[in-house]
């Protein structure tokens, strides 16, 4: 039978006098407590007491560990043989660990505590399962965060196993990867050790929450990692979560990528837990929808405003209800701005997630487990499945990381970047892929490893600057916008260059060019007659990688393909299967082509599925939409493909054809996220003007008053039905009057070509002002 939801404490609810020295209810406690209860224990107890969802217990304190060692006689014993322990010698630290947890569980707990511990666990209710979990006294603090390395015990159940629980939990603090973790943050203070006994939540979604971006120190996301039943496969790095960011304005979803959740850890009816399989469906399926998103992002803003500084939280959903399991601040954000992002240059051997900045090179060394540590040398680049809390004494030594599964919020990430190496997660075939003993660099804020040694040049001495990130010391700060500025891409050849821009991402990549290249010169046709489209599938999938990975996590906007007839004509085979077509610019092309023939939209989806498992900020955009029908229909094409499982993919029209105007609603129920104003074809066809047209070239004019008319119906339509208002043109750069109008609309943002960039960012930054200041004026100009 299901164990009913754990009742939340009243915050208003009066501290009651503690039950004794040994325990302390976390309605007793508060943050500045943890050297009598522990990082873990003093967080449940102030966000218990500032009306969080936590569910209720009680901590058995570090006096009680204390007493223990002091009614047995040895704790001096045991305090001046931890400080002697040599973590640098594998097998030294192996003896001294089982020695010292062996004298902790001689002594057990005071014979004069266990009946207060027994007492306050009946006051959780009969039958209640917990969970019991280690909190040190050093733990879940500003300067270490012990992830993962003491112990935790879920699903207990009854007097015995509560307090054995409690006594392996003391143990615990003299584990092989607890000690070595102390000596590398230079902790020598006597340790002492607290334990959290709280009621079990059954988890039907868990996972993990991070109020800043820990792998990039962006202070303006969220990110989310979250799998199905308990959080521990989060947190352990045992499968591949999904992976949502959010902007903390509002909140918003920004991304979404959906992970490979290969199984579960749920409850055991026969106790303990269970490991429950996933087939491909379930592995597949997303763990969140935007509403629990959004719940969970205002959760977590209120707990970070609660304590004024970024946090690492906890969190279950059971029974329909949120719950806060425990947070703590995020120890690792300086790290971003510490390391240099490296070169690209090399090889890309695999890729994955980056899960902590900066860049190593290395040999390659594979281990299956922390037993096979001894074979890692000083500075080599570690690769593993996956890692756990017993591989942080050989990780000390590894000059680099990267893993199989995991995310960026997994034991490998955080204790990562604790130690300041570069860390690739999720890559998973790393183990696969690489050789031992292969020279390789690990590029810890692309998610790459790289075949040999790849310098970062000067120019990138320090971390490409990110939207909403502070610039580097030294570093002029750039003006901020209220208006984002994109950059148009057509080719992969300059991604590197053109990401290390000032560019909020790219709001137009154009296929075409790639598409062509993929082709090998043919029509799309031949290339299936003759049995290629998978080698069209490949060569694109690598070509948007190249584009993606070093824009990430800011979005890629790719448009598919939009050849007229004309231009179709001309590759190999075209002939053939292309029409001849008196104005092509108004004739066969964008959406209802692929309507009519999806064979190559299909292939692009292929693409962008693939893409995406790899990098998940790249997304779709359909052009030269005419009509709800066409539109309709191609949504359909994306719906019935594996991409349409994809929650996290946003839907862009192209804002071209000025039925736009009248379609915004209805696109806008159709699920479209945003519209991209092309202004050339939209000029072209509010003034009726043949864009490539030599002779009417003087009509053609952007600032047309009927065109900014039409442009700003498009851009307060979709504000009206929350849908992104973009404009992909070169005018606001040419024309600053073209660019006071746009920001006077409310633009979301503008796409420019990337040598463009320098100059529409002045002139947009010069119209923002003129805006602000004529507002100030009316406000400020007398009346009457």
């Amino acid at each position: 039978m299901t164990q009913p939801a754990p009742p939340v404490l009243d915050a208003a609810r009066a501290p009651r006098a503690s039950l004794s020295p040994f325990v302390r209810r976390f309605a007793e406690v508060r943050k500045d407590d943890s050297t009598l209860v522990g990082g873990k224990g003093a967080n449940l107890g102030e966000l218990t007491a500032a009306g969080l969802p936590v569910p209720p217990g009680f901590v058995v304190t570090a006096d009680t560990y204390l007493a223990a060692l002091d009614d047995a006689g040895t704790r001096e014993q045991v305090r001046d043989a931890g400080a002697l322990v040599d973590v640098e010698d594998p097998a030294a630290l192996e003896r001294s660990s089982r020695e010292l947890s062996a004298l902790v569980a001689a002594a057990g707990l005071p014979a004069r505590a266990k009946a207060d511990i027994l007492a306050a666990y009946r006051e959780l209710g009969p039958a209640n399962r917990v969970a019991v979990r280690s909190s040190a006294t050093l733990e879940d603090t500003a300067g270490s965060s012990f992830a993962g390395m003491n112990e935790t015990f879920t699903n207990i159940e009854g007097d015995d196993q509560l307090l054995d629980a409690i006594v392996r939990c003391f143990q615990s603090v003299w584990g092989k990867r607890v000690i070595s973790y102390r000596a590398s943050h230079g902790i020598d203070a006597e340790p002492a050790i607290a334990v959290v006994v709280q009621v079990m939540v059954d988890s039907e979604r868990s996972g993990v929450l991070f109020t800043a971006d820990p792998s990039t120190g962006d202070r303006a996301r969220l990110v989310v990692e979250a799998a199905f039943g308990l959080g521990d496969v989060v947190v352990g790095g045992q499968v591949e979560p999904d992976t949502y960011v959010l902007a903390k304005a509002g909140p918003r979803l920004l991304e979404a990528r959906i992970g490979r959740k290969s199984h579960r850890l749920e409850r055991d009816p026969a106790g303990g837990t269970r490991r429950q399989e996933h087939d491909e469906a379930q592995a597949a399926t997303r763990v969140l929808g935007d509403d629990e998103l959004l719940a969970l992002g205002r959760m977590g803003l209120r707990i970070e405003a609660h304590y004024g500084v970024p946090q690492d939280i906890e969190w279950a959903f059971a029974g329909g209800r949120l719950y806060c399991l425990q947070a703590r601040p995020i120890t690792t954000l300086g790290d971003a701005t510490l390391a240099p992002a490296g070169g690209a240059a090399g090889t890309v051997l695999v890729a994955g997630l980056g899960a902590s900045p900066g860049q190593a090179t290395g040999r390659v060394r594979i281990l299956g487990g922390p037993d096979e540590g001894h074979a890692l040398q000083a500075g080599e680049i570690l690769v593993a499945t996956m890692t756990t809390p017993d591989w942080v004494p050989v990780l000390r030594r590894a000059g680099g990381l990267v893993t199989d599964g995991g995310g960026i919020t997994c034991h490998a990430a955080i204790v990562s970047r604790e130690l300041r190496i570069p860390c690739v997660v999720g890559t998973r075939d790393a183990t696969r892929v690489l050789r031992d003993g292969e020279h390789v660099t690990v590029d810890g804020r692309r998610g790459q490893v790289l075949r040999g040694e790849v310098a970062a040049p000067a120019a990138e001495a320090g971390p490409t600057p990110q939207p909403g990130s502070a610039p580097a010391a030294g570093v002029a700060a750039l003006e901020p916008l209220a208006t984002r500025i994109y950059v148009n891409l057509a080719i992969a050849s300059r991604a590197e260059e053109v990401a290390a821009l000032p560019v909020d991402g790219v709001g137009l990549l154009r296929a075409e060019f790639m598409i062509i290249d993929a082709l090998g010169g043919a029509h799309p046709k031949q290339l299936l007659a003759e049995g290629r489209g998978q080698e069209f599938v490949d060569a694109m999938s690598s070509a948007v990688l190249a584009i993606a990975r070093p824009f990430a996590p800011r979005p890629i906007i790719y448009r598919a393909h939009d050849f007229r007839t004309n231009e179709f004509r001309k590759l190999r085979g075209g002939e053939a299967h292309e029409p001849l077509e008196e104005n092509p610019m108004i004739g066969y092309r964008g959406c209802y082509r692929y309507v009519k023939e999806p064979e190559l939209f299909r292939l692009e989806l292929d693409v962008l599925a693939r893409v995406r498992e790899r990098s998940p900020n790249v997304h779709l955009m359909i052009p030269f939409v005419r009509t709800l029908w066409e539109l309709r229909a191609c949504l359909a094409m994306v719906d019935a493909h594996p991409l349409g499982r994809d929650r996290g993919l946003l839907r862009w029209v192209m804002a071209e054809v000025p039925s736009v105007v009248h379609r915004i609603p209805d696109y806008a129920a159709l699920g479209i996220h945003g519209v991209s104003i092309g202004s050339n074809d939209l000029t072209q066809l509010v003034l009726g003007v043949d864009r490539d047209s030599e002779i009417c070239a003087e009509l053609f004019d952007e600032g047309d008053a009927a065109v900014l008319d039409a442009i700003e119906r498009i851009v307060r339509g979709a504000h009206a039905h929350g849908l992104t208002a973009s404009l992909c043109g070169q005018a606001p750069s040419n024309r600053p009057d073209f660019a006071e109008h746009l920001v006077r609309f409310g633009i979301d943002s503008i796409s420019v070509n990337p040598d463009s960039v320098a100059a529409v960012r002045r002139v947009i930054g010069d119209a923002e002002r003129r805006v602000l200041l004529a507002a100030a004026r009316r406000v400020s100009a007398p009346t009457g």
